[in-house]
């Protein structure tokens, strides 16, 4: 019986090129944390002081624990810069989170560029499956509760969206539940930054195959998907070129 071929060995070229990819992926990865330092900066001024206070206090608490565990004066002092360190990082992330989501806030396209960015899972994501020349847009989430439609935009025109995606979505899913809910400011819509937290609440009504055959079944209607640009407006971007964009595709 043939041994199976082995595969051939990397050769000093194929090592080099590798360590000189994992530097490369080291310096992108130190580049945006420092892009996302400073923008994070710019918008909010209480991001130095909340690093530095539960910096200190993660390594104190994490210092005395230590001390009275090993009771040693020196031994925890590893320990608690690192602590230190990692709490410094938890705020720093939480901040940087809480800063891109009042920025994004209320652009058009913001809410389906988040749910691509942070849905995971089961979830199948169609943005913009209907819109408006003003940039409204509704955009259909399949997943373990069913299907979602999550609405951006002025809510008298949304709303107005939603409903109509809906009678479209009935008609094919059947007795699938069907959620909708309205991104924005006002007090009976949901925030940007807690979005995901709402649909992580949904009951699970499906199973993962169920899942998958209501996508199939559904993918006919993404033909008429609203030509909306894919992620926040730009800063400085013009909400009349952007309309003019959106009416040539159409």
């Amino acid at each position: 019986m043939p041994k199976s071929a082995r595969a051939p060995k990397p050769t000093r070229a194929d090592k080099k090129a590798a360590r000189a990819a994992k530097r490369q992926s080291r310096r992108d990865t130190w580049r945006n944390l420092i892009q996302a330092f400073k923008l994070t900066r710019q918008s909010d001024a209480r991001l130095i002081p909340y690093l530095i206070l539960f910096g200190v206090l993660g390594a104190a608490v994490l210092y005395v624990v230590t001390m009275l565990i090993t009771g040693s004066l020196y031994l925890p002092i590893p320990v608690a810069v690192l602590g230190g360190l990692l709490a410094a990082m938890f705020v720093f992330s939480r901040r940087a989170q809480k800063s891109m989501f009042s920025q994004a806030e209320g652009q058009p396209g913001a809410a389906g560029w988040m749910l691509q960015q942070q849905l995971k899972g089961d979830w199948r994501i169609s943005q913009a499956v209907a819109g408006t020349t003003q940039l409204d847009a509704v955009h259909r989430l399949i997943g373990r509760p069913g299907v979602v439609l999550v609405g951006e935009g002025a809510p008298h025109r949304v709303r107005g969206l939603i409903a109509q995606e809906k009678k479209k979505v009935a008609r094919i899913a059947g007795d699938t539940p069907i959620y909708d809910v309205v991104v924005g400011t006002n007090e009976s819509d949901v925030r940007l930054g807690k979005l995901t937290r709402y649909l992580v609440k949904l009951p699970a009504n499906l199973s993962k195959e169920q899942v998958k055959a209501l996508e199939k079944r559904l993918s006919a209607l993404n033909a008429g998907r609203a030509p909306l640009p894919q992620g926040p407006m730009p800063p400085g971007a013009k909400m009349r070129n952007m309309q003019r964009t959106v009416r040539r595709r159409s």
